[in-house]
């Protein structure tokens, strides 16, 4: 089993020069003031002029990396990498062994953040109507990415409705899955309950009472 060419391999991939390490620390000093005055005050309280000024940045500059307040809590630096992780799976590996492989690399990598950032991050998805609606709006451009390495992967149209629906599929199940570790108070480990979705949307229901 050969692995498809990819420029991403950590191994390969070229160290992001001086100007993009600065956006990242600064996209990074913007989500830190942000978490940080959330814990506070709450989220409604938090004015994007309290995140400019502990970021010790603008508020111009923060609307330049984030265009609204909730997308600060939302976006993150992974899904471009996890992209990229997915087109680097072997040619022959099964879509689905593929899929698994790129979502526990997410998990890694989320992991690697504080831990209550994680759960700050699904609690607002709950609470908060603003960030659940810019979750859902945002679910429809993370859908679009996958559904071109979707279709590079299986030589299908991006576009046909079962790249779409398979996209929306995994998208929708991923965000589902927070908000439930979220509605129950973060019992469990999240990992176990994304491998718990992986096999639903592998492997449907199965039997039992609907």
């Amino acid at each position: 089993m050969t692995a498809a060419p990819s420029p991403c391999s950590p191994a390969d991939r070229p160290r992001p020069g001086l100007r993009e390490r600065k956006k990242t620390k600064t996209r990074e000093a913007i989500r830190t003031a942000t978490y940080a005055l959330v814990r506070e005050q709450g989220y409604d309280a938090t004015t994007i002029e309290q995140i400019a000024e502990r970021a010790e940045v603008s508020p111009s500059t923060v609307f330049r990396y984030f265009p609204t307040k909730e997308d600060i809590v939302l976006t993150d630096e992974y899904e471009p990498l996890m992209l990229e992780e997915l087109r680097a799976r072997p040619e022959d590996e099964p879509w689905t062994d593929s899929l698994r492989h790129v979502v526990r690399r997410a998990l890694d990598l989320s992991e690697e953040e504080d831990p209550e950032v994680l759960r700050l991050r699904a609690r607002l998805g709950v609470q908060v109507p603003a960030v659940r609606s810019r979750h859902f709006e945002n679910m429809s451009r993370t859908g679009r990415l996958l559904r071109r390495a979707i279709a590079e992967r299986t030589g299908r149209d991006p576009e046909s409705l079962e790249v779409r629906v398979s996209a929306m599929a995994l998208v929708g199940g991923l965000m589902e899955v927070t908000m439930y570790w979220a509605e129950n108070g973060f019992d469990g480990e999240l990992r176990d309950l994304v491998e718990r979705a992986l096999d639903v949307m592998e492997h449907g229901l199965g039997p039992g009472n609907p």
